[in-house]
């Protein structure tokens, strides 16, 4: 990506220095105050790095703590089938989509691509968490799961998959080196050094290259808001409940990995 430059233009928030200095000591004072009201903020190097500025010399994500097997947000990943009305149970057939890519969260809420110095730093550092035991995806390709498969919906009720992809959560800071000195150094963090704010979150693939997570298949009694409120939304905008966390009206049933098939 094009590197981009950044103007500041902060007021120094010193007091005013008097008339009384002599000039060659005012300016003595005045230039320190200067740079030091040029120094990169959290947000701006935060900025910086996400748009891998010209600015930089470097810019690297520093890991301090992760967690495994950590799951994802709730996604419905299949289209919604009704058996409404109806006082016996039906057989359909669900096809079933997604996909799971590496995902990164600033501090700002901002992302960045993978061809910034930012982007191969992430890369770099999820090697520390592929292990023989935990396969994930380093870099930002996406990995699918689709397939179609045969179930059954309750009574007066509709169904659909449900998602919850698992990953690994890498938490940090970003280092920030900047060619030029700013405030008399060159290297500034954003949130701060040693914090644990950013996250990469590097999704977790299983041996036969299918995704790793929990699938279930969740029935919604008919004639419920929960039933409404599906049917109202759709799949992207709408954000579900949890395995299990339905309520009374919602009933899931998890389907085993060894069922989904392989990529």
């Amino acid at each position: 990506m094009a590197g981009t430059g950044r103007s500041r233009s902060h007021r120094s928030k010193k007091k005013r220095i008097t008339l009384a200095l002599a000039p060659v000591a005012a300016l003595a004072v005045i230039v320190p105050l200067m740079n030091q009201a040029n120094a990169a903020t959290s947000s701006e190097v935060t900025a910086d790095c996400a748009s891998d500025s010209d600015e930089l010399a470097d810019c690297r994500f520093v890991d301090v703590q992760f967690k495994a097997n950590s799951l994802g947000p709730n996604e419905r990943v299949s289209a919604v089938t009704d058996n409404c009305g109806s006082t016996g149970t039906a057989t359909k057939t669900f096809n079933v989509s997604t996909s799971v890519t590496r995902t990164i969260q600033l501090e700002e809420g901002s992302t960045t691509e993978a061809g910034t110095k930012l982007g191969n730093s992430f890369f770099e550092v999820g090697l520390k968490f592929s292990t023989s035991t935990i396969n994930i995806t380093r870099d930002d390709k996406t990995t699918t799961l689709a397939f179609s498969r045969t179930d059954t919906v309750q009574a007066d009720s509709i169904a659909f998959y449900m998602w919850s992809a698992k990953r690994t959560d890498v938490s940090g800071f970003l280092r920030a080196t900047y060619k030029e000195a700013q405030d008399g150094r060159t290297v500034f963090f954003a949130p701060s050094e040693g914090a644990a704010t950013v996250h990469v979150f590097y999704p977790q693939i299983l041996n036969n290259g299918t995704p790793d997570g929990r699938l279930w298949l969740r029935n919604v009694k008919c004639g419920t808001a929960e039933a409404s409120g599906v049917r109202n939304s759709t799949k992207a905008l709408r954000s579900e409940p949890g395995f299990g966390e339905g309520g009374d009206n919602v009933t899931d049933v998890e389907i085993p990995l060894t069922e989904i098939p392989a990529s």
